[in-house]
């Protein structure tokens, strides 16, 4: 069954036709979209229904992919590829100082008032010989707390990812997002223990997304701070809900993104900063994806002595938007893996160097297992 799913994309792809497959966070349904066409499709105004794929840079438009066929598998869970660390590229003593140089600079910049965090990432570019559908499969083997995606545009490109983070999550006029901070890896039979940095880091980009979203949605509330496990890392996480007013759906996606933990805080100072010393394009790193607009109906009662009130139905019109982290973009036989992480006042450049070595493992396991 699931053989006979991945052959329908594989011959979309063959086709050069747009497509994305996809599965949420702890569930067994995997989803594939397909558009009968190349045409590469905009959003207006997040009104539109359909797959969204936006970048990093907002001023740049976000692609829809439109539901011209849509249909499931599940996925039996099958033991994953043996996985050598020994394979891991060698980083560069000069591709460590570079990053590590680019830190310093964010914490000097921090340090003279005008930026409180500054999100900092770099690219690993690395050869690769696996099929985008191999990667995909290993991603859903070894992630199943993650959104696990490939898409597909022949005029954009293939990427795919395994992202722990929510932008944003709505249910007719309910709201759900997160703040999710903070990182280190995973020690076994050990709970993490958080230091200043990474409790600041949190709280920071928690209180960013409240004040952002008291005038869109109320009465908000705010979830205690967790650690959330995503593979091998760590992560502290606050949920924040409420009932979005009439304004829109665009006007909060406007405000979130990028959130504080993609670029930092002030936004606008932030950004600015990884414009000018980041020194390469994200593309759609740090951007977000997911579903837009889509219809659930349901009966709203299933007891066979209710038939007559089977005729109505429940209608629930939902939105389930990620950040996209942990992602990767494929050429030919290269693969673009993506990292950063948060930089505060408190941060140490030689921790902030290996935090994004833990984070590139998570996508460069796949690409350097065997079976």
């Amino acid at each position: 069954m699931f053989k006979s799913f991945l052959k329908k994309i594989e011959n979309q792809q063959e086709k050069k036709l747009p497509f994305v497959v996809y599965r949420k966070p702890n569930e067994s349904s995997v989803t594939a979209i397909f558009q009968n066409d190349d045409a590469l499709n905009h959003v207006k105004d997040f009104s539109e229904v359909g797959f969204v794929f936006a970048p990093y840079n907002s001023d740049e438009l976000t692609v829809l992919m439109e539901l011209d066929v849509v249909f499931k598998a599940e996925y039996v869970y099958e033991n994953v590829s043996n996985f050598v660390p020994s394979k891991l590229p060698k980083e560069l003593d000069g591709y460590k100082a570079v990053h590590i140089n680019l830190v310093k600079e964010g914490i000097a910049k921090i340090n003279k008032g005008n930026l409180k965090k500054v999100v900092l990432s770099r690219k690993i570019e690395v050869a690769n010989k696996k099929s985008s559908l191999q990667l995909f499969q290993e991603l859903l083997a070894l992630y199943k707390n993650a959104f696990c995606y490939l898409w597909y545009h022949p005029k954009v490109g293939i990427w795919l990812g395994a992202t722990p983070e929510v932008l944003l999550k709505t249910e007719n006029n309910r709201i759900t997002t997160m703040s999710l901070a903070g990182t280190q890896a995973v020690v076994a039979n050990e709970d993490p223990v958080w230091g200043a940095k990474e409790i600041e880091e949190q709280g920071m980009v928690t209180q960013y997304i409240k004040s952002a979203l008291e005038e869109k949605a109320s009465p908000l509330r705010i979830s205690e701070t967790t650690s959330v496990k995503a593979g091998s890392l760590w992560h502290l996480r606050t949920s924040i809900s409420g009932r979005m007013q009439n304004d829109g759906l665009k006007s909060i996606v406007d405000l979130l993104h990028p959130t504080p933990a993609v670029c930092g805080l002030p936004k606008s100072v932030a950004n600015s900063f990884i414009h000018k010393n980041e020194n390469y394009n994200r593309e759609y790193y740090t951007g977000f994806l997911g579903e837009l607009n889509f219809k659930e109906e349901r009966d709203r009662t299933t007891s066979s002595r209710n038939q007559e009130n089977k005729a109505y139905r429940s209608i629930k019109i939902k939105t389930s938007l990620f950040v996209n982290l942990r992602c990767m973009k494929l050429q030919e036989d290269t693969a673009t893996v993506y990292v950063g992480g948060g930089i505060t006042k408190d941060s140490d450049p030689e921790k902030e160097w290996t935090e994004t070595i833990d984070k590139s493992v998570t996508l460069l396991q796949v690409i350097f297992s065997e079976a």
